[in-house]
């Protein structure tokens, strides 16, 4: 997940959140009007936080596929390489696990 995405992410839970907050802080002292507007302001955040985290889920979701592609790519135009690197990371994790 990229910064930009990440940051995307956290602002747009922010705003849901706090709109969320407004509503239920101000409930106990709002008119049946003012509970309804604010229901309903409560109702086209999370729709539009749906939208916008769906939007953000595709763009992760292609950029995955991309970096799955690119990795596929290098694997079948350099097999030994891959496999060295594979066997390299194979030996690191093998020295990490057995020093717990």
């Amino acid at each position: 997940m990229s910064k930009d995405n990440a940051d995307h992410l956290r602002a747009e839970l922010k705003s849901l959140a706090d709109t969320l907050e407004e509503v239920l802080s101000n409930s106990g002292e709002k008119s049946k009007e003012e509970l309804s507007k604010l229901r309903g302001k409560a109702e086209q955040a999370l729709r539009d936080s749906r939208h916008r985290l769906g939007e953000t889920g595709d763009i992760l979701a292609r950029q995955t596929r991309e970096a799955a592609a690119r990795t596929d790519e290098y694997v079948r135009e350099n097999p030994w390489a891959s496999v060295g690197i594979g066997a390299a990371i194979g030996v690191m994790l093998g020295v990490l696990l057995t020093r717990r």
